[in-house]
């Protein structure tokens, strides 16, 4: 059974910083592609960065524009984990981010909220 277990999230000022952590257990975790996805309020979810697995020949990792400069997706396939440092944060970032293996397995997010 995949379980897959995000933290890091909360309330920070606008301009600061967060890191997020996903931790992924019930499969090798180095063989899939790590995504951060976020749903804002009112909004449909929406993908936020990808690193992908060191067994693809494609590019190691992508952001949306929206987030590129400001947020760094990486991995730790020892211990099964992806990260999100994000920052220089906006209000706009708020949202709840989810963790997702392979756009298949899902967490149930954690909530990050920019305000003064």
């Amino acid at each position: 059974q995949v379980r897959i277990v995000e933290s890091g999230g909360g309330l920070v000022q606008p301009g600061g910083s967060l890191r997020l952590s996903c931790e992924v257990t019930g499969l090798v975790f180095s063989e899939y592609h790590m995504f951060w996805y976020r749903q804002r309020p009112g909004s449909e979810r929406e993908w936020v960065a990808v690193k992908f697995s060191d067994v693809t020949s494609y590019s190691d990792i992508d952001y949306a524009d929206s987030v590129r400069g400001r947020f760094t997706i990486s991995r730790d396939d020892d211990k099964n984990m992806v990260f999100l440092q994000m920052n220089n944060l906006e209000p706009e970032d708020t949202a709840r981010y989810y963790c997702s293996v392979g756009r298949t397995w899902w967490g149930q997010g954690t909530q990050v909220t920019v305000a003064s």
